[in-house]
């Protein structure tokens, strides 16, 4: 038995299902999930000694590489001053100057630990703040696991075909208004009908818990245009796409302005830190200032705080998004290139926006929740298992985006890429 199988073992006893988050227990691929011990740049090493090419990076929160040097600086600097205080510190308010100044859209911003803490926050804001209850989301968007979110959700839901979760009772999903991603029919339909009860519209703007899906230009002008019309809150989600598809995130690539965003993983550089934020008429709203309640004891905890400001930081140094983006672009024209080669039934594409990437089993992109859910699922588990194999560690499931740090070099892609045409010719 190896080491990586043992741990799994024995994680089973005490820990459900022996992961902490469901995706990580390679449930729709099969196999033993691999336990880490070491990362490295763009290198992880599992239990068993083997190192890979990492392109899940934490789930994106390292775009940096793992152990950037400049975040263990300030971690290991920060943690001997205290690891917490529940208390206001000086990081804290850099930090929210910092993403102010970094993203037009925020007046203001408050810190929490979890992307899901965000969303839910944002949505009870938005919902406070225009006296209305219902919420818009889309299919295949997963916005964590609040119960009022977890309908058609995306993330780990799609992985265990599981179009939402036992447990939410019926009353609360009931104000969740569930539409086609993309789709600017059904999204006018839904605001002529019901446009003065709805108080928010939240969207991953670039969604990557369906695998990798773009908006059209249409569908992000219906959104801003509707939600304007009717007073209604636009919520970016960009937990994934904050700071990682550019440097004004999304909805910069997007030229929008939405009333609130969230933000996540790249903000807190591999620690526990969130954001929302937005509109000053709107966060004034919050508690203290407001009736609407939100609290965290370890709400912009120093050594996450520590963390997020380095990798923002780095971040802005001329040039590193282009490289980053061009990087991730030669991985995706290269695995489209080398998928195409084969008959239709055996094809895989792939895209790319700033540093994130899709790859899909099937010989065109997907638009759609529903496009998605017809790609060959059962090929993907077979080309993700025979990359681990060649020492490529993607995400262990057909429906997640996948991410490149700046610690990818062109060897790095370059490997990739053969791995992947020999994976292919073996499947073949």
């Amino acid at each position: 038995m190896s080491r990586n199988e043992a741990l799994f073992a024995a994680a089973q006893q005490h820990i459900p299902g022996g992961v902490n988050s469901p995706v990580r227990a390679f449930g729709s691929v099969g196999g033993t999930p691999r336990f880490f011990t070491r990362g490295e740049g763009a290198y992880v090493w599992d239990a068993d000694g083997k190192k890979y090419i990492d392109y899940v990076g934490s789930w994106g929160p390292l775009i940096l590489g793992h152990a950037h040097p400049a975040v263990i600086e300030a971690v290991t600097r920060t943690a001997q001053n205290g690891m917490s205080f529940g208390a206001p510190t000086e990081g804290e308010v850099e930090i929210a100057d910092l993403l102010c100044d970094m993203l037009p859209s925020l007046g203001q911003v408050r810190l929490v630990s979890s992307g899901t803490e965000a969303t839910m926050s944002a949505i009870r804001l938005a919902r406070g703040y225009t006296g209305r209850d219902k919420l818009i989301k889309f299919e295949g968007c997963y916005h964590g696991h609040a119960d009022s979110l977890l309908v058609k959700a995306g993330s780990g839901l799609l992985t265990f075909g599981n179009p939402s979760s036992a447990g939410v009772p019926a009353a609360v999903a009931a104000d969740t208004i569930v539409l086609p991603y993309n789709d600017v029919a059904a999204l006018e339909a839904v605001f002529a009908e019901q446009g003065s009860q709805i108080a928010a519209l939240i969207v991953e703007p670039i969604a990557g818990n369906m695998n990798l899906v773009q908006p059209s230009k249409e569908f992000v002008a219906a959104m801003r245009k509707l939600t304007q019309e009717h007073g209604a809150v636009l919520i970016y989600d960009e937990v994934m796409t904050g700071f990682r598809v550019g440097l004004q995130c999304a909805q910069g690539l997007h030229g929008i302005t939405p009333d609130l965003t969230c933000l996540g993983k790249v903000v807190g550089g591999g620690l526990p830190l969130a954001a929302f934020g937005g509109k000053r008429e709107i966060m004034s709203k919050l508690a203290p200032l407001g009736p609407v309640y939100q609290a965290g004891t370890l709400s912009g905890n120093p050594l996450a705080v520590a963390a997020g400001l380095a990798t923002l930081q780095a971040l802005r140094e001329p040039g590193f998004f282009a490289a980053l983006s061009a990087r991730t672009q030669a991985l995706a024209t290269g695995l489209t290139q080398i998928g195409q080669q084969w008959p239709t039934e055996l094809q895989i594409s792939a895209q790319s926006v700033g540093g994130m990437f899709g790859v899909y089993c099937s010989p065109t992109v997907p638009h759609s929740y529903q496009e998605v859910m017809n790609s060959n699922r059962s090929r993907f588990n077979a080309f993700f298992h025979a990359m681990l194999n060649e020492g490529v560690y993607l995400a262990p499931s057909a429906f997640e985006a996948g991410f490149v740090s700046a610690a990818h070099d062109d060897d790095d892609i370059q490997y990739t890429l053969f791995a992947a045409n020999r994976v292919l010719q073996q499947m073949a």
